[in-house]
């Protein structure tokens, strides 16, 4: 569909170095992991500093309609458990564009008595999801998806699922894994899910579903490669304060590359499961300098900004949300680049591999797409629109580019609502 004009916003430009202090919305993935174990722990608890976007609440909303019960009125939202025993129900559940409703919440609907029917929008019926359903299938719980292996589909529970073992291929996504892990400890046996497939990408995301699993006393043994087993026992309940967002660090840390000023995120933790803090080596590695402060993070540009900005060859399997932001600023870079292992990121939101190749390269970029990756060379990029295809990380993409070169119209820049409220007005008053 083609934008109107009202879609368009003049992304603003960094007319001189940026010098800022930024606080960020909590950590998507972190809270709705918080959210589905909240809601089959052995009590009630609370989702603190709970991130408040379209992601976290379509899970709220989800867990909900299976019959837990989550207040999200306010900053930290409260979350009483699935109750047993409780009677059938007959649900919806809207997935929205978000992977982990799509993903997490099925296992726990085999725990429920009742059906639940999912769906989201549109291309979430292209987002891969078979692997969960076929494991869950392989697991007790009965799946009636018409044999696509794909959204629409109904989960129909029978109040507790045998569990065991069952072999998957997360080669293209790690919340499969994830998904399975979650509820696994709820299942009679546990589940012990084992690998077989091509390298699982994004593996720091199953390290954060693990620790929050131990957190909650789970027994997760994890000692051997491409294999995960989950034993059964209560979750026990445990209050979660939810850390910032790392990811959605990326466009503010980079907006310091670009106009070669400082900017600084504040509570960046010490240790952290979460991808985004790759960000500190890949920002150094293109000439920034990284240091932690007493406020958090701070990441200070080269002088000259983006065209003092070196091109990198990185291999980014396992942060592959990163892509989006990282090739933007090698697209304005003095150097070549070559981005690599992020075939995976063709089944995010959208093929973000075509999609960045088609954007930054009708800006004028130098840019290759691979199978795998992108290789990126200098070029002189100009003025254009650049379209979001409803992707929060295209998004960030773009008003990157926006913050280097005047004249970019980003179109839908309110997709970054996704896991950042008010993203557009945040980002312009800094600039």
């Amino acid at each position: 569909m083609t934008a109107t004009r009202t879609d368009l916003w003049p992304a603003p430009v960094a007319t001189a170095p940026v010098d800022a202090v930024v606080s960020l919305p909590g950590s998507k993935s972190l809270t709705n992991r918080a959210l589905v174990l909240a809601a089959l722990s052995d009590g009630p608890s609370v989702v603190r500093r709970a991130l408040r976007s379209r992601d976290t609440l379509l899970m709220a909303q989800a867990l909900t309609a299976l019959g837990a019960r989550i207040d999200t009125s306010g900053d930290d939202w409260a979350v009483t458990p699935l109750a047993a025993g409780a009677e059938p129900i007959a649900a919806e559940v809207d997935c929205g564009l978000a992977g982990t409703v799509m993903r997490f919440v099925p296992p726990v609907a085999g725990l429920v008595r009742g059906t639940v029917a999912f769906d989201g929008d549109p291309h979430m019926r292209n987002r891969p999801v078979g692997e969960v359903l076929v494991a869950l299938a392989a697991l007790g719980v009965v799946i009636d998806d018409g044999g696509r292996g794909s959204l629409p589909f109904t989960v129909i529970g029978e109040g507790s699922v045998p569990g065991g073992t069952v072999v998957i291929d997360a080669s293209s996504s790690s919340q499969f894994v994830s998904a399975l892990l979650l509820t696994g400890a709820r299942y009679e046996h546990g589940v012990d899910v084992r690998h077989d497939g091509k390298p699982i990408p994004s593996l720091p995301h199953i390290e954060m579903t693990i620790a929050m699993l131990r957190d909650r006393g789970v027994a997760v043994d994890d000692a051997d490669a491409n294999r995960w087993a989950v034993a059964p026992g209560p979750v026990a309940a445990r209050d979660e304060t939810i850390e910032p967002d790392l990811s959605n660090a990326a466009p503010f840390l980079a907006l310091a590359a670009v106009s070669g000023g400082s900017v600084t995120v504040r509570d960046w933790p010490e240790a952290t499961t979460q991808a985004g803090d790759a960000l500190r080596e890949l920002l150094a590695r293109m000439g920034c300098t990284v240091a932690r402060v007493a406020e958090g993070l701070r990441v200070t540009g080269p002088t000259g900004g983006h065209r003092a900005l070196q091109g990198i060859d990185a291999d980014l399997h396992d942060v592959g949300e990163l892509a989006p932001a990282v090739a933007a600023l090698c697209a304005l870079a003095s150097t070549p680049s070559h981005l690599r292992g992020i075939a995976h990121i063709r089944g995010h939101e959208t093929d973000r591999l075509a999609a960045l190749a088609a954007e930054l390269g009708a800006l004028g970029a130098d840019v290759t797409e691979h199978p795998d990756g992108l290789s990126l060379a200098p070029a002189p990029l100009k003025a254009g629109v650049f379209h979001t295809y409803a992707d929060h990380r295209m998004a960030h993409a773009g008003v990157i580019v926006g913050a280097a070169v005047p004249g970019v119209l980003v179109e839908d820049v309110a997709t970054t609502s996704k896991t950042f409220p008010d993203f557009p007005g945040f980002w312009a008053a800094l600039l």
